[in-house]
């Protein structure tokens, strides 16, 4: 499949944050949240710390590391998390793959 809405996040790809987002700390809401014109998302922990690395310079490689560091003892589902967590942004359209 060449869809790359359809196929999997690869290890060497880079996603950013989609540019009609806003991402940040809403202390009211004690989480980290995405801001846009009709709304806002409330993210858990674990999607903060994913969505908070999709700047366009880390890899999904990258990302599966530092969050394997960060989250020790399962580093297979901590990195099964993470490509599952980027598929389910990429179809809502929160993220976009760099070039």
């Amino acid at each position: 499949m060449n869809d790359s809405a359809v196929s999997p996040p690869a290890a060497g790809e880079r996603y950013a944050l989609n540019p009609m987002y806003l991402f940040r700390w809403e202390p009211t809401q004690d989480a980290h949240v995405l801001l846009y014109p009709e709304g806002i998302v409330k993210l858990n922990q674990t999607a903060g710390d994913i969505i908070e690395r999709c700047d366009g310079k880390h890899t999904v490689a990258e990302v599966v590391a530092e969050l394997q560091q960060r989250y020790p003892g399962d580093e297979e589902r901590v990195a099964e998390g993470v490509y599952k967590f980027l598929e389910v942004f990429r179809a809502k359209g929160w993220i976009r793959r760099q070039a």
